[in-house]
């Protein structure tokens, strides 16, 4: 078993943009999921914006991206993480510290002791993504995403 820490950048709208990049400066290879991808209509505002991103080189080098539901242009996002009832989650953070693992249990080991005294912004639970996909702020107010790697 293994584990990967890997800084997750949030952006208004420039995810994409960013990632390439970041690409032109370490190589490797890009992801680049949109909302439209995961099933928001393709004509609404913000379909093109990505939900997921990742650069990943052979060296080591890696970064995720993902822009800001609703945010554009550097409009300000509402203070802290929230998790919206129309399932979006908003954030002001600056960065993410993402924690990839390649099973369940090890991901729900870590995640039973990073979320005690935290705020829950998304319950550890299976998503279109991953088996496992969860997001809360820490004690110390570090946010968190954990997930098993698809």
């Amino acid at each position: 078993m293994s584990i990967t820490t890997t800084t997750h950048l949030n952006f208004r709208g420039n995810a994409r943009g960013a990632l390439e990049f970041y690409q032109s400066v370490f190589g490797g290879q890009i992801t680049i999921a949109t909302y439209g991808d995961l099933g928001m209509p393709k004509e609404a505002p913000g379909a093109e914006n990505v939900v997921f991103g990742q650069v990943e080189s052979g060296t080591g080098f890696r970064v995720m991206a993902y822009d800001i539901p609703g945010q554009s242009g550097g409009a300000a996002a509402e203070a802290g993480s929230t998790r919206r009832e129309d399932g979006l989650t908003i954030t002001d953070q600056p960065f993410f510290v993402s924690v990839r693992a390649d099973a369940l249990d090890e991901v729900q080991r870590y995640w039973n002791k990073l979320s005690e005294g935290a705020a829950i912004i998304e319950p550890l639970a299976a998503s279109a993504w991953s088996p496992g996909f969860g997001m809360l702020t820490d004690t110390f107010g570090v946010t968190w995403i954990l997930d098993v790697t698809a």
